[in-house]
């Protein structure tokens, strides 16, 4: 009886001792997917559009200690580049790390660049990116909602932006249309740039504020990118700003702006889109004014369907993208809410993350006209519905992924092509990229005219004096026109989350 004791204690021991050696080995492992960052390395480090995109870039980085900023250029060949002018910000201290910002001006357009970043403590390696040579044709990459809290799944993100790039290797630049992570807090900017660290460094970046980027957690997304923020109306919760590029102006809007868009933004939005005679006219936004996902039915997404639009109809806006659904929605396009082959086409951008949203079914011809929908795609495991052109009962199972849209434009010709790389069920399993929709725009060149060449910035007392303003008009129509919506909708909504758990 005491020898089988003993040996049952011996084996619990064993038992002990291996279990423990597994969980020092398992806590090395974990140790070394997240690796200390160094007292002076560079991290966080982006490169952005910011200003004249044939001569200029901005540059953000971080260091745990404080350091001098230093970029360095280098051509083709390796040789380094001398003559471009470089203004640097002051370093200040951010969540307990310091932040390093840069405007490299005076580069040469259509020409490859690589570079450096850091100080006399720490260089980065070398990345690269291209600047714009002015003509007519390029292609660039739209992603959204990465919007991810574990290293797993800013890892799947970062998979699907490297699809893009794999299935797109001429993309001159990559949007990202917001909720980069989900409580911006040091950890997981810390992860997510740890997971597009290979991205960024080959590629030029187009941020735009999410939600869960700007609203509650102030200052965040302004500094984490070294942004044109001259005409930004604020820069609390997110960046209003725009630029050339090609023979195509991009407008990028902050829909934490007052909960959705201010009246001093619209202001300027329209100011902006009426300086200039670009061809394509281009809106990134977060938040969506058409959507069949769970925040359709709050009064944000209906203002910015009846108040935005007006501005985006009479600017001869081609094309929006936006994202803050997690599903892929395209219009026909519209003009004053109604289909209209002059108007403006709009695309809910789906997901690049693994957060995706069903169809709420409550919110159809309540919130959204199904006339309007030309494609849908919901990316949700156990759903993966597409429209058909009539309803959306149908699935597919290669719709279970994440999402990326590639771009191009060529003279009076867009086309956008919407993939999903579908979820994988091991490891090895192959790779697998399907096309789920197209858009093709084509348009006569040389149309457009510039009818505005004042001042288009914001000063801090005419965007305060507009604040209440801005709420009034967002409380007249969520008084006005959402909630009479949302009463008739009440029953199927209500029906939906009893039978169907779908809010």
């Amino acid at each position: 009886m005491k020898k089988n004791l003993l040996k049952l204690i011996s084996v619990i021991l064993c038992l002990a001792m291996i279990l423990s050696a597994s969980a020092v080995i398992g806590s090395a492992e974990g140790e070394s997917e997240t690796p200390a960052i160094g007292e002076f390395e560079p991290f966080r480090i982006t490169v952005t559009a910011n200003g004249d995109t044939k001569t200029q870039k901005g540059f953000c980085w971080y260091t745990v200690s404080n350091t001098d900023s230093v970029v360095k250029l280098y051509d083709a060949n390796g040789a380094e580049v001398t003559d471009a002018e470089i203004t640097y910000s002051d370093v200040f201290e951010w969540e307990g790390n310091f932040v390093h910002k840069a405007v490299v001006s005076a580069l040469k357009p259509g020409t490859e660049y690589f570079y450096t970043v850091g100080g006399a403590n720490g260089v980065s390696e070398k990345g690269s990116f291209i600047t714009d040579d002015g003509n007519d044709k390029f292609e660039f990459i739209a992603v959204a909602d990465i919007q991810a809290s574990s290293d797993e799944n800013f890892a799947k993100g970062a998979e699907t932006v490297r699809a893009g790039l794999k299935t797109m290797p001429g993309a001159e630049f990559i949007v990202n249309l917001g909720d980069f992570t989900n409580d911006s807090t040091n950890e997981e900017w810390d992860a997510y740039a740890r997971n597009v660290k290979d991205i960024h460094a080959k590629t030029t970046l187009v941020p735009i504020a999410g939600n869960h980027d700007g609203l509650g957690v102030w200052d965040w997304f302004n500094n984490m990118f070294s942004l044109d923020t001259s005409e930004s109306v604020q820069v609390r919760n997110g960046v209003n700003y725009s630029f050339d590029y090609g023979n195509a102006h991009f407008a990028v809007l902050n829909t934490n702006d007052l909960l959705s868009v201010s009246i001093a933004q619209l202001k300027w939005l329209e100011n902006d889109m009426n300086s200039t005679d670009k061809d394509w006219k281009i809106v990134f936004m977060h938040k969506s004014p058409y959507t069949l996902g769970k925040d359709g039915k709050w009064p944000d997404a209906l203002y910015l369907q009846k108040s935005l639009t007006r501005v985006l109809d009479r600017c001869g806006v081609d094309l929006v993208m936006s994202g803050h659904d997690h599903q892929y929605l395209r219009t026909k396009p519209l003009k004053h809410n109604k289909i209209n082959e002059d108007g403006t086409v709009y695309i809910l951008s789906g997901t690049a993350g693994t957060k995706r949203y069903e169809v709420r079914p409550f919110l159809a011809n309540h919130f959204l006209d199904t006339d309007f929908i030309a494609a849908l795609t919901v990316q949700k495991r156990g759903w993966g519905n597409y429209w058909n052109g009539s309803d959306w009962e149908q699935t597919r199972q290669s719709n279970i992924g994440g999402c990326f849209n590639c771009i191009s434009v060529d003279g009076g010709t867009l086309t956008l092509k919407s993939y999903i790389l579908a979820d994988k069920e091991a490891e090895t399993d192959p790779e697998i990229i399907t096309q789920h929709d197209e858009l093709v725009l084509t348009k006569q060149t040389g149309q457009n005219k510039i009818t505005f060449t004042g001042d288009n910035t914001t000063s801090e007392f005419e965007y305060y004096i507009g604040v209440v303003p801005s709420f009034l008009m967002l409380a007249g129509y969520a008084f006005g026109e959402w909630l009479p919506k949302f009463f008739i909708m009440l029953p199927a909504l209500l029906d939906s989350v009893i039978n169907k758990d779908i809010f």
